[in-house]
């Protein structure tokens, strides 16, 4: 068994039955036998399916809140705004995006161009937003056709029960959607590589991704990853210094720093840097660790006591190699809970680790920049590019500078998330994107028929 840990209170609070290559053979086997009648399926009946799957998650959304906050930290109030609502305008994007047609057959010359549904696809997920990647997965696989088995953190399996009931009661048959909980060396890499298995599709940490393409090359099956990332918030000399930190601040430590495309670099002219600095600890003061089950938290613990021992180790990396520690430390600032002080370090050189390196905790790096050229330069200079920012007072600068940002994903001036435009990531962030038709793309196959 797998037992589910509190990471506030440190108690055990669930178990699961930690699967096996044989669950995983078991959970495959049915998925494939089960594609064929579920391929047939009426778009549109599909597409009625996912959107009762978004009314059965905004009809639980307590519950799901609750449940996210108790197995892996997240604040109260950020599963109520955040970890639920997004899942749910994803899985109403799916159905939007079939209603309006994304199956629709089209014409090139003597041929006919069909999307068809992948196959039986694995779709392995994370803890941190573990009911958003899980929906990010799975409605649109199930939508286009493919049967699926999921493999969900162990460190958020909960959740991932409370889901499977969701889809049941939204008319997923049996054989359809399998659920296979377990650890990612044992299940993860069973499902990765299992070779009734079409496509796989993957979000978690740039090792392990690397891990799951290695175990899917045997076979070629097609694969999707949403990896890691160190998003920089490129802050111009004209914007409007104190909105921009604060924004920044409160992106990078959303979700208690547990966020793939927080922007945990910000990147500000030199001459403003001290300035820059100033307003970032007075922003990051206020959030204050403690129980994200109450309403007033703003910031929960790490998931895990090993993922803070990591977090902490990357504090005192900073430390050592030079960096100005403004605020927080490696100290923990609770009694009891994996709880690591909010962490804000000045004068951080982009060589530095604390600066390359994706730490998933709520520490930020303040760089200072020459000039814009320069800022572009250090944001470019990661192996990643998930995420990042511009702000500027002029948004068609704003606009040219995230143009030249070699990442998946820009906002402007804190231009709010999408859950209909693509996300995924450059380089080592990943391929493949999720949410809305371009989701779909990740779980279709092309057929051209000429006649």
């Amino acid at each position: 068994m797998i037992e589910i840990v509190n990471p506030t209170t440190e108690e055990v609070v669930g178990t699961v039955r930690a699967g096996t290559p044989g669950d995983v053979d078991a959970a495959v086997t049915r998925a494939a036998a089960a594609f064929p009648t579920w391929a047939a399926t009426p778009v549109d009946e599909r597409a009625a399916t996912a959107r009762r799957i978004a009314e059965g998650l905004a009809a639980r959304a307590d519950e799901l809140a609750s449940t996210m906050t108790t197995e892996m930290g997240t604040p109260r109030t950020f599963a109520t705004k955040v970890q639920v609502p997004n899942p749910v305008g994803i899985a109403h994007g799916i159905a939007d995006a079939l209603e309006a047609g994304y199956f629709a057959d089209t014409e090139i010359g003597n041929s006919l161009i069909l999307r068809e549904p992948v196959g039986v696809v694995g779709a392995i997920t994370p803890w941190n937003f573990p009911l958003q990647q899980m929906v990010a997965k799975v409605v649109p696989a199930l939508a286009a056709g493919n049967t699926v088995v999921l493999k969900p953190s162990e460190l958020a399996p909960l959740t991932a029960d409370l889901l499977a009931e969701v889809l049941t009661a939204a008319g997923v048959p049996h054989g359809v959607f399998e659920l296979v909980h377990g650890t990612g060396p044992v299940v993860g890499e069973a499902l990765a590589g299992h070779p009734m298995v079409d496509a796989v599709s993957f979000t978690g940490s740039t090792r392990a991704g690397r891990r799951v393409s290695e175990l899917a090359a045997a076979t070629v099956k097609r694969v999707a990853l949403e990896l890691g990332g160190k998003s920089a918030n490129v802050v111009l000399d004209d914007a409007d210094l104190a909105r921009a930190v604060k924004i920044g601040v409160a992106n990078a430590f959303m979700n208690n720093g547990q966020a793939c495309s927080a922007w945990t670099r910000l990147l500000v002219p030199a001459d403003r840097h001290d300035e820059a600095l100033e307003i970032a600890v007075a922003a990051a003061a206020k959030y204050v660790p403690g129980d994200p089950a109450l309403p007033t938290t703003r910031i929960g613990p790490a998931v895990s006591a090993a993922q803070r021992d990591r977090v902490v180790g990357y504090i005192r990396r900073g430390v050592e190699e030079g960096a100005v520690l403004a605020l927080g430390g490696p100290d923990s600032p609770t009694e009891r809970g994996f709880h690591v002080a909010p962490t804000v370090f000045g004068n951080v050189r982009p060589d530095m680790a604390i600066a390359q390196e994706e730490i998933f905790g709520p520490v930020l790096s303040v760089l200072p920049c020459a000039d814009e050229d320069d800022a572009v330069r250090i944001a470019n200079s990661t192996i990643y590019g998930l995420g990042g920012a511009v702000f500027s007072a002029d948004p068609e600068r704003a606009l040219a500078v995230a143009k030249r940002l070699r990442t998946g994903q820009v906002d402007i001036n804190g231009a709010a998330f999408n859950t209909a435009a693509p996300f995924g990531g450059y380089r080592q962030s990943g391929n493949g994107r999720e949410f809305g038709r371009f989701g779909l793309d990740e779980f279709t196959e092309v057929k051209s028929v000429q006649r």
